[in-house]
């Protein structure tokens, strides 16, 4: 996916001259030069298909996503160090990671031709293994309220009468309201995203699952010979998998890194940067 869209120099150099003046001074009389400008950046979004499951939540090694709920989705907080952990991990792939850049071209002479040119491209993530081991229910203590059913991405838990599912179990359930309709798991269809088990407020389900390991797109590259150890990667890396040795050389944990930049942005000699892994998608 990629989004391209332009906005007007002329239009920039306003809000720029409205967001610097105060409000008793003359705009007319201020001029500005912008100049040259391009820049890069990565962020993360959280489409509005998410289905509350909450694994991106508890797989985030930084705690910086927000609890999903009933009402609301889960949400990216300020302190995300984009490691990219959550969208290869979200079952539904409704996590997205953007690069974006922003450039101006300048190269007519009437500023009413010039642009900002903005462009976002999504990146590519290999996704984890997540497998369904087995995944049983309390009947003992469904009240039937369906907000299982309604955020189940395929559809693999439907609402049955209290008589369907006893027959489909082979089993009595004395709880359960004749007349009412209750959730049922079609475990050939079941996802093993977690969803209904998040969402429960009951404890109802009790999901066994296999999450793979993170699949890794990047490789930290490390040139000893620009390294001043300033030790600032070892004192800003989220998971210390960073640190100095006895000859003041970094030294990578692999298994503790999450490939998340904060070195490479950190490093003031630009010793530390990350070499992408290849991956065929066809």
């Amino acid at each position: 996916m990629e989004l391209r869209f332009q906005k007007k120099m002329e239009l920039l150099e306003k809000e720029v001259i409205l967001k610097s003046v105060e409000l008793d001074d003359d705009i007319e009389d201020f001029e500005v030069d912008i100049g040259d400008f391009q820049s890069k950046d990565r962020f993360i979004a959280i489409s509005p298909r998410c289905v509350r499951c909450n694994l991106c939540v508890e797989e985030c090694p930084v705690g910086a996503i927000s609890d999903s709920t009933y009402s609301k989705r889960a949400r990216i907080l300020d302190n995300c160090v984009k490691c990219e952990i959550c969208v290869g991990t979200c079952p539904i792939s409704s996590i997205y990671i953007f690069e974006s850049e922003a450039i101006i071209n300048n190269e007519a002479e009437d500023i009413k031709d010039q642009t900002i040119d903005y462009a976002f491209h999504e990146i590519n993530i290999p996704h984890r293994v997540i497998r369904l081991n087995n995944i049983e229910m309390d009947r003992s203590k469904c009240i039937g309220c369906g907000h299982c059913v309604k955020f189940c991405p395929t559809k693999a838990n439907k609402l049955k009468s209290k008589s369907y599912i006893e027959e489909a179990e082979s089993q009595n359930y004395d709880n359960l309201i004749e007349g009412e309709l209750y959730p049922l798991i079609n475990k050939d269809l079941c996802l093993a995203c977690g969803s209904c088990v998040n969402i429960c407020a009951q404890d109802v389900y009790i999901l066994d699952r296999y999450l793979g390991p993170v699949i890794p797109t990047k490789n930290l590259i490390i040139d000893e010979d620009t390294c001043v150890s300033c030790f600032l990667c070892e004192e800003n890396c989220p998971t210390n998998a960073i640190v100095l040795n006895s000859n003041n050389i970094p030294e990578l944990d692999d298994d503790k890194c999450i490939r998340c930049n904060v070195c490479t942005m950190k490093c003031p000699v630009g010793a530390l940067n990350f070499e992408d892994v290849e991956f065929n998608y066809d």
